[in-house]
């Protein structure tokens, strides 16, 4: 069975910059292969992991409803050509694969291609050791239950007041929506001083958190970013990869 990891944050704090990490991470971990879920249609996953989605699940989804409504479908049901489809979209690099939500490109909403690609997801993943899933800002795809379980939650934030504060709303929803998870990883991104600010063990104590990570603001993973380079070999010993190593411990 895989090990399922989910990483969630408000937008612009650095998860998918950590979802790539963690991926590089488990495979250099002799720990693939890996399956990357970029379920964020706003992020870009693919390009941080040194690959392009020329296919999402939005964009197949399209594809399918024309082959269907233009009747080149005869013998398959829709859902039957989605799930061909959406298997169609899944890219495949050395040591890990990657599958993308992607934005709908008509009108309508993802309901229906979402509850395929959770029984996509279903069949394909049980084929690697661990998945690693970077959600949309907050918990949408959780809550819609793309997945039925993490057995890793990593929330990530910024050191601000503000952001420390969204950890705190996004523990409330998930015990609202009863999301289930094992462990719960604290991830406070960017901070400028070597130390995490004193909140930050407060709020481990009010979730319950089983540990929290801090990744300092550094600028040679700025400068990769910036270059648009492949996260997937990014070197071994920055502090930024050492500490993540830490939370990896955790899984």
């Amino acid at each position: 069975m895989s090990y399922l990891i989910g990483i969630t944050g408000k937008g612009g704090v650095g998860k998918t910059t950590v979802a790539a990490l963690l991926v590089s991470r488990l495979i250099a971990q002799g720990k693939g292969p890996v399956l990357a879920v970029d379920a964020d249609p706003n992020s870009c996953l693919d390009v941080t992991l040194g690959v392009r989605a020329e296919k999402t699940v939005g964009g197949v989804r399209e594809d399918a409803r024309r082959i269907a409504g233009e009747g080149m479908a005869s013998g398959i049901s829709k859902q039957e050509l989605l799930e061909m489809k959406i298997a169609e979209s899944l890219i495949e690099a050395k040591d890990f694969d990657l599958i993308a939500m992607g934005r709908p490109e008509g009108p309508g909403c993802y309901c229906y291609a979402n509850n395929v690609l959770k029984s996509v997801l279903g069949q394909i993943a049980e084929h690697y050791p661990y998945v690693v899933l970077d959600n949309e800002a907050g918990l949408e795809n959780l809550s819609r239950r793309l997945v039925q379980k993490v057995d890793l939650l990593v929330m990530v934030a910024d050191p601000s007041q503000r952001g420390l504060d969204t950890l705190l709303r996004l523990h409330q929803l998930v015990q609202e929506m009863e999301i289930a998870y094992d462990r719960l990883v604290l991830v406070v991104n960017r901070l400028r001083r070597d130390e995490l600010p004193e909140r930050v063990r407060e709020l481990q104590a009010a979730t319950g958190a089983d540990a929290v990570v801090g990744l300092p603001d550094d600028p040679e993973l700025a400068e990769w970013g910036e270059e648009g380079r492949s996260l997937t070999t990014f070197p071994a010993d920055n502090p930024v990869v050492t500490r993540l190593d830490r939370l990896l411990a955790y899984s």
